[in-house]
């Protein structure tokens, strides 16, 4: 399947969802920035797919991850983050929202499992109420310590007149 036909609009992946629990399938969703990717997030979406048969992708678009993260962010516009989350083995399907939580897109699809990483609560997250509300079961993944976006960024630190990435 090209890339395009992996990154999809709600209304296309409600269909795609749909499908798959017509077939009996388990669907898996988990939500993010994905600003700068890096082993934490592959790991994370590793074991977000070994849930279950199908790995649904949530995206915070531009302005969301600016409101998340701050001034200066995303490192890469929506576009690019959604071309390699859909590039990578694990990833099924990619959608952009805008929300600064995926609790609208949790509604919507309704996915078997909800999964996000272990840095949170299940208490914290507005997304488990969402699952819990129509019985579907929330999946923390265990941390990969020391690996983040923002440690990369100040690990790559201002670049020095002449040095180029």
């Amino acid at each position: 399947m090209a890339m395009a036909g992996r990154i999809v609009s709600l209304a296309e992946a409600r269909v795609v969802r749909d499908q798959a629990a017509s077939q009996g399938q388990r669907v898996v969703f988990t939500n993010g920035c994905f600003d700068l990717l890096h082993v934490g997030h592959v790991r994370c979406l590793q074991e977000a797919r070994r849930q279950g048969d199908l790995l649904m992708v949530g995206l915070n678009d531009d302005e969301s991850t600016r409101r998340i993260k701050g001034p200066g962010r995303p490192l890469m516009d929506q576009g690019d983050r959604a071309e390699i989350l859909a590039a990578l083995e694990c990833v099924d399907y990619v959608v952009l929202f805008a929300e600064p939580t995926a609790e609208r897109l949790v509604r919507s699809l309704k996915p078997d499992v909800y999964v996000k990483g272990g840095d949170y609560r299940v208490e914290e997250l507005p997304e488990a109420k969402a699952v819990s509300e129509y019985g579907g079961l929330v999946h923390l993944t265990p941390v990969t310590r020391g690996r983040s976006t923002s440690n990369l960024i100040r690990a790559i630190g201002p670049q020095e007149e002449g040095e180029s990435g």
